[in-house]
């Protein structure tokens, strides 16, 4: 089988003739499938419940007619006009209050019943019309779930908000004492007096802003169960999708999300110089959701997109780099937002595999350059990625720290975890990312950033890892609250002391300055008042107190940091952390320079090496040197 290639295609957009160049040139690119139908809601329901889908048959007839299989979706992420003039009530109120009208895109509330009925009613009319179209291979449920969205304040929502709670808790009594509402007298005496976290004067109930996020999470899985249920008892036999954001957007808990989808599938977008370091988590991210499966990039950019403060073209070659960093991470599928890019509309500025420029154009050559160098490696399809790391990621961790009420405002989470994970990027260490309850049993190592709510359930988890030999590295602000939000008394970090093997009275977060280390390092934002009660101290604080300590536990050992350090220091530690657990690089690579391994369980394996430097450079494996040109990408077979 071939890698799936191609993007979306919103042929609402153009006239009939450019359908017909779009196959020709789709042809020309080695286009092999396509999204189609994600917002063509108001196309096919013009009107409420008068439905027009012959324009649309003549689409999936071409797409067949030329080759291109089709990902067809559910135009329910984007509802047309008529819904919001005949029910406003409908649509989504925001975090301050204000009930929001149409004119984008994810104009619904999604705790609404007449969004969901309205909803399923289109959703029934293209799955009874198009499930066994010859072209159709594959369901893409809705579009980016939360994007816009993702937590209304209506009174729907606080009434399913409500019932959320008492099937979590069962009664009232529960809820208190999850909540704390001991505390500013916020206990409740009847269930009537629980409202969604609207503005309050001052600091709200953190159990309450945190459930509510919980909630508002599991209502968007909801809506997916409702059409992915619908389109399954039409037609059975057809896989379903949606796409995540897995490298941004962290407000719906993917975790929960991904068991309910047939195959993985995620966008990704650039964000600053460090992009492609991201992209590379958002990868490791989509193949750790599906189990290690492969999985489909259903979006990312040829080049610039529309909604950054400056939306940077990419470079001569940049394309083809991140393509090949999703496809060297597991991918089994590259494809784009979108064919051909917009003349009109918000996304007008969003670059499409066929740009404004046309043809004659370096967005043109590479994309077409892509399906060549795609159709050569039908091989790897079906390959799959192994690694010895894992770093922990959980959504309501984050949700639990971006409460205003905490030690410091510059304690990152999102950072912290970027500059772990860019640490073990910079290593060549291949790595999965873990949920803190998930099975760890597969690993050597486990980076742990700023695990600050951690069940008993997640710390049991990890010093039954390192009880079997396992090696972690913990950073600081982890083990310090339950899933509740109240915090472990006796010190800190409360749910995993023992096992790092410190103890720390005090948090002293850093005031605009940073610390000092013995070794020459530095630490930022945060540092401890530790004691080392079972652990070696590997770096101090200049005042002797501990900043990087090792414990051994069971059969395995417990790094630990009381601060956040520079890169260099962080390199050191990760470099240090690996040994101790046994664990390599996937090849010996200069910094700056990707490498990756996809194998397949017969022994044949592909080593991508991707040089993301202006400069050419050499990757070193076990019985070959692989030279890598300047901004290029080298796939090397290495088959027994």
């Amino acid at each position: 089988m071939a890698i799936v290639y191609g993007g979306d295609y919103n042929p609402e957009q153009w006239p009939r003739e450019t359908w017909v160049e779009d196959m020709r040139l789709m042809r020309e690119a080695g286009v092999n499938r396509v999204s189609v139908g994600i917002f063509s809601w108001a196309k096919f329901e013009p009107e409420e419940g008068r439905f027009d889908f012959a324009w649309f048959d003549e689409v999936l007839d071409l797409l067949h007619a030329s080759g291109v299989e089709a990902c067809l979706a559910t135009p329910t992420a984007s509802p047309p006009p008529w819904f919001a003039a005949t029910y406003p009530e409908a649509v989504m109120v925001d975090a301050r209050g204000r009930q929001l009208t149409h004119g984008s895109r994810q104009g619904f509330d999604p705790s609404s019943d007449v969004y969901l009925a309205k909803a399923l009613a289109v959703t029934e009319q293209v799955g009874r019309r198009y499930h066994d179209h010859p072209a159709v291979k594959l369901w893409h449920i809705h579009n980016e779930y939360g994007c816009h969205n993702a937590r209304s304040y209506s009174r729907a929502a606080t009434a399913k908000f409500r019932l959320w709670l008492r099937e979590r808790y069962g009664d009232l009594e529960g809820l208190n004492a999850a909540w704390g509402t001991a505390f500013w007298s916020q206990a409740y005496s009847s269930w009537d007096q629980v409202y969604a976290p609207l503005p309050t004067p001052t600091i709200p109930n953190p159990g309450q802003v945190l459930d509510f996020k919980r909630f508002s999470s599991w209502q968007l899985l909801q809506l997916y169960k409702a059409e992915a249920e619908l389109l399954r008892s039409i037609d059975p036999s057809l896989p379903m999708t949606t796409n995540f954001m897995t490298g941004s957007h962290p407000d719906i808990d993917l975790w929960e999300f991904a068991g309910a989808v047939d195959v993985v599938s995620t966008d990704h977008y650039l964000e600053g110089p460090t992009g492609h370091i991201n992209l590379g988590f958002a990868a490791d991210f989509a193949r750790s959701l599906g189990g290690g499966k492969p999985w489909i990039l259903m979006e990312h950019s040829t080049s610039a997109v529309n909604w950054q403060g400056r939306n940077r073209a990419k470079a001569p070659r940049e394309l083809l780099r991140n393509s090949f960093s999703h496809l060297a991470r597991g991918a089994d599928s590259v494809m784009f937002f979108q064919w051909r890019a917009s003349k009109q509309g918000a996304e007008k500025w969003h670059s499409g595999m066929v740009p404004h420029a046309g043809t004659d154009s370096k967005i043109w050559r590479e994309v077409c350059e892509l399906g060549a160098r795609l159709g050569e490696l039908t091989e790897i399809e079906g390959s799959t990625v192994e690694a010895d790391a894992a770093i922990l990621w959980d959504y309501q961790n984050l949700w639990a720290q971006e409460h205003e009420a905490k030690p410091t405002t510059d304690l990152d989470l999102q950072k912290v975890f970027n500059d772990y994970y860019a640490a073990l990027w910079r290593a060549g260490i291949t790595a999965d990312v873990a949920h803190p309850e998930g099975d760890l049993t597969g690993y050597r190592l486990v980076v742990v950033p700023a695990l600050y709510l951690m069940s008993r359930k997640a710390a049991e988890n990890l010093k039954d890892f390192v009880r079997g030999g396992g090696t972690v590295l913990v950073t600081a602000y982890s083990g310090i609250a339950d899933e509740t939000d109240t915090v472990y008394l006796g010190g800190y970090p409360g749910a995993i002391a023992d096992l790092v093997g410190v103890r720390t009275e005090e948090f002293y977060p850093l005031i605009d300055s940073t610390v000092g280390l013995v070794s020459g390092g530095t630490g930022a934002v945060w540092s401890e008042a530790a004691e080392a009660r079972d652990a070696d101290v590997r770096d101090t604080y200049l005042d002797g107190t501990p900043a990087w300590t090792v414990n051994r536990f069971g059969e395995g050992a417990a790094h630990y940091l009381t601060t956040f350090v520079d890169d260099a220091t962080l390199d050191r530690i990760v470099s240090a952390a690996a040994a101790d657990a046994g664990v390599e690089p996937a090849a010996h690579a200069p910094a700056g320079v990707e490498v990756v391994r996809r194998s397949h369980d017969d022994g044949r394996s592909w080593l991508f090496c991707i040089n993301h430097l202006d400069h050419d450079a050499q990757v070193k494996t076990a019985t070959t040197t692989v030279d890598v040109p300047a901004g290029e990408v080298v796939v090397h077979a290495e088959h027994p």
